[in-house]
């Protein structure tokens, strides 16, 4: 006897299997999301208490710092001058055209959607997310900068580019192995960008903090807002078939 239709077992739907993926771009980390909230509304938390509060509390280790770099900024000044030039440019708007060029070259070879998710993290975000907080903390510069400086000292804007330029370059350049070296590279960079910043009596020791603080969290923000664009590359990366 043939067991009755009723009596057979459904079939399983076939199980869906991912499509392969291309190492570059990276995927976000898991919690990119909520880390870049929680980065992005500490930062302007102490923004508003800079708003509020022009001696915060940590105003005497911003003070501190400064005093111990005019202590030794004459002796270090011939040693130091041509790095900090560079490093000061590299921030400024000549620091926009490396971005520029990644973008262009990305581009070239097909990858628009990575081209633009460097765009709006380099550009964007300094437009959408640096600016506004600038202006919410209002904080003066220090004061006799070595450098010509706009208005709105917190957070670091030129610490926050070095940030998302090393993070952008890191998701869309860069396949893992090479990537711990590339880290390794652009954490000295944000560091002597930093670092350049209060030699140059610029900015206050806590405004580059900040300005890596927003940094990193613009780019875990809007890396997750784009990592399923970001996907569907790496899928047709994978696939070989960037320009259909």
């Amino acid at each position: 006897m043939f067991p009755s239709p009723s009596s057979v077992p459904p079939s399983r739907p076939p199980r869906q299997v991912a499509p392969p993926r291309h190492h570059l771009p990276a995927a976000p980390p898991r919690h990119a999301l909520g880390a870049g909230i929680a980065l992005l509304l500490l930062a302007f938390l102490v923004g508003l208490l800079l708003r509020l509060d022009r001696q915060p509390f940590f105003q005497g280790l911003d003070d501190r710092w400064a005093a111990s770099l005019n202590d030794s900024a004459a002796a270090e000044s011939g040693e130091l001058g041509a790095f900090s030039t560079v490093l000061d440019r590299l921030g400024g708007p000549l620091g926009m055209v490396l971005p520029l060029l990644v973008i262009g070259c990305l581009c070239v070879y097909g990858r628009w959607r990575s081209g633009l998710f460097v765009f709006s993290v380099t550009v964007v975000a300094n437009l959408v997310v640096l600016l506004p907080m600038k202006q919410l903390a209002d904080r003066p510069r220090p004061p006799h900068p070595w450098v010509l400086v706009s208005d709105g000292s917190y957070p670091s804007g030129q610490v926050f580019s070095a940030v998302a330029l090393v993070v952008a370059v890191a998701v869309v350049v860069f396949p893992p192995r090479a990537r711990r070296w590339w880290w390794a590279f652009g954490a000295s960079y944000v560091l002597a960008m930093m670092g350049n910043r209060t030699w140059l009596h610029a900015q206050w020791l806590s405004d580059t903090f900040a300005g890596a603080v927003v940094g990193v969290g613009t780019c875990m923000v809007v890396w997750r807002i784009f990592a399923s664009l970001l996907d569907v590359e790496a899928e047709r990366m994978a696939a070989n078939s960037l320009w259909l």
